[in-house]
């Protein structure tokens, strides 16, 4: 397919998993024969915290109405990194943000490290894998998923320890993998890194796509899209603005090629093309600190999906006791720099 062109909200999240570190100490000692009548007690302990709301029911069977849930910890050329994850275990999507950052982010939502399964590597930039090896190396649970030739380039690309490969699991583009409770599948997409993909996520019945690094929309990111619920899509810069810029004229031609980054008029007339009411979140990710604004970024994908007749837009989250009109679709800007609300997928 060719280009269509080209082709600080302060919210209070309440804690997804508190009370999860005490079951998670008493769950991670030594194994012990436990008398009958002192496991009853243990039960009868763990239903009374489970009713008061304490800790989550781990073994609670994954259903397909059961949630989602996405965050961000920074997405822009000085670092990406994302979660997606749901009530038992989740991932990351990419590791260009400071590791301090990540874990304190998602500690702050109840998250813990041990619930995260892996890492999906979307190419081998360094805001993107710039802290991967020190997550792997700091938790070594975490796994580090990519396809082969994105890891050697990474290899190639950066000075990083060799002692990386023992945390690699190589997956190939078009074959769906499992993480947790989800599958996972990797697809190409065109940029100027080494073997670049985008992931196509599977949890019950919910579909999230995500593409932060593209310079048009080719028939394969145009495929899974097409069949999410849950978008991730660049919307780098704003053509006016990086037309009349500061940057050196080869670089501003590399980012607008076809496998450089998204422009706003693009993302936004694409995003209108493949509107359903099924859609229910839109995330504008990657804009650029020079040549794009929030404001412009928003501003044209709103106005593309009004000319549609889609004018009732939400912020991302569920207002209970708004009695207004549902939103037709809730539209994000990501921020560059950092971390979002957990945001849940309904």
């Amino acid at each position: 397919m060719a280009k269509s062109r080209k082709n600080n909200n302060d919210y209070h999240i309440p804690g997804l998993f508190d009370g999860l570190d005490d079951f998670q100490e008493r769950m991670d000692g030594d194994f012990e024969v436990i008398p009958a009548k002192k496991m009853d007690d243990i039960v009868r302990r763990m239903k009374a915290e489970r009713q008061a709301g304490k800790i989550l029911d781990e073994m609670a069977p994954m259903t397909p109405t059961d949630h989602i849930f996405f965050m961000s910890f920074g997405s822009g050329s000085s670092g990406n990194c994302s979660y997606i994850g749901d009530r038992q275990s989740g991932f990351l999507i990419d590791a260009g943000v400071d590791t301090k950052k990540v874990v304190e982010s998602l500690k702050s939502n109840g998250i813990s490290m041990n619930s995260i399964k892996g890492i999906c590597l979307t190419h081998d930039h360094g805001d993107h894998i710039r802290y991967v090896y020190n997550i792997v190396r700091s938790y070594k649970h975490i796994k580090i998923y990519c396809t082969p030739k994105a890891f050697n380039g990474i290899l190639r690309r950066h000075s990083v320890s060799r002692r990386i490969k023992d945390f690699h699991v190589a997956i190939y583009k078009e074959f769906p993998f499992k993480l947790g409770n989800f599958e996972v599948t990797a697809f190409d997409v065109m940029h100027d890194g080494a073997d670049n993909a985008g992931f196509f996520i599977t949890h019950g019945n919910r579909h999230f796509a995500i593409a932060t690094d593209l310079g048009c929309v080719s028939e394969r990111v145009d495929y899974y899209m097409r069949k999410a619920e849950y978008i991730v899509l660049e919307a780098n810069y704003d053509e006016t603005m990086l037309r009349l810029g500061a940057y050196p004229e080869y670089l501003k031609a590399r980012i607008a090629a076809n496998n450089g980054h998204m422009d706003n008029a693009v993302t936004a007339e694409y995003i209108a093309s493949i509107y359903r009411p099924e859609v229910r979140n839109v995330y504008l990710c990657h804009l650029s600190h020079d040549n794009n604004t929030p404001e412009k970024a928003l501003g044209a994908v709103s106005a593309a999906l009004e000319r549609i007749g889609v004018t009732r837009l939400g912020n991302g989250f569920v207002n209970l006791s708004d009695g207004g009109e549902k939103p037709q679709l809730h539209l994000v800007a990501l921020p560059r720099y950092d971390s979002s609300p957990l945001y849940t997928l309904r």
